[in-house]
């Protein structure tokens, strides 16, 4: 199964901006390329698939100015409906949902860290048929820059306020996944995502 690609070579011209897929291709590190992960974003062009882009200012913002700018969490508010199974999930300011199914006891990495985390992805709600992506079934974790626009907007936003050793259930709206674009034939526009993930380790 080739888990979720991070689409290469977006042709720019001088009449026009087209999109040309030349493979599905994965940016497992700096300089390795392997197996996909579905936060990760599917276009040097994030704009594409997020509702905003990140731009080069962004990029070479503070690391205490990128920290600063995560939306604060929020105990939800009971929803109307008492049918919800996510009723006791608690929602961030952006629409952020997660639940912590394991307290995690070590640090909290800053903006600019790297850390190691393991996940599962599906669609359609947690255990479902429709697992599109896990690190655990390749046995190894993915590595990425928090808060360095390297993954969708989601991941950024519930890393940055996990310990070490933190595990959640996350679930992360279209505007902070992969928007109306969706990624790879695999995750369609307008999909809510539901990930388990856990914070192994700060590099």
């Amino acid at each position: 199964f080739m888990s979720l690609p991070q689409y290469h070579n977006i042709k720019n011209s001088k009449t026009g901006n087209k999109m040309k897929i030349s493979g599905l291709k994965v940016l497992f590190a700096s300089t390795v390329l392997c197996s996909g992960v579905a936060a990760y974003s599917v276009s040097q062009n994030r704009r594409n698939f997020l509702t905003k882009s990140t731009s080069a200012a962004v990029a070479a913002a503070s690391v205490a100015g990128l920290s600063s700018s995560f939306p604060k969490p929020a105990i939800a508010e009971e929803p109307s409906d008492s049918s919800d199974p996510y009723a006791d999930y608690t929602q961030t300011e952006s629409g952020l949902r997660y639940k912590i199914t394991k307290e995690g006891t070590g640090a909290i990495p800053s903006a600019g860290q790297s850390v190691k985390a393991q996940y599962t992805g599906w669609l359609d709600g947690f255990d479902s048929i429709k697992k599109f992506d896990s690190s655990r079934d390749r046995g190894r974790p993915f590595s990425f820059k928090v808060g360095a626009g390297q993954v969708i907007r989601g991941w950024d936003e519930s890393f940055a306020s996990m310990k070490v050793g933190e595990r959640r259930n996350v679930i992360i709206p279209a505007r902070l996944g992969y928007g109306d674009r969706g990624a790879g034939g695999i995750i369609p526009g307008g999909a809510t995502l539901y990930f388990d993930v856990e914070l192994v380790a700060i590099q």
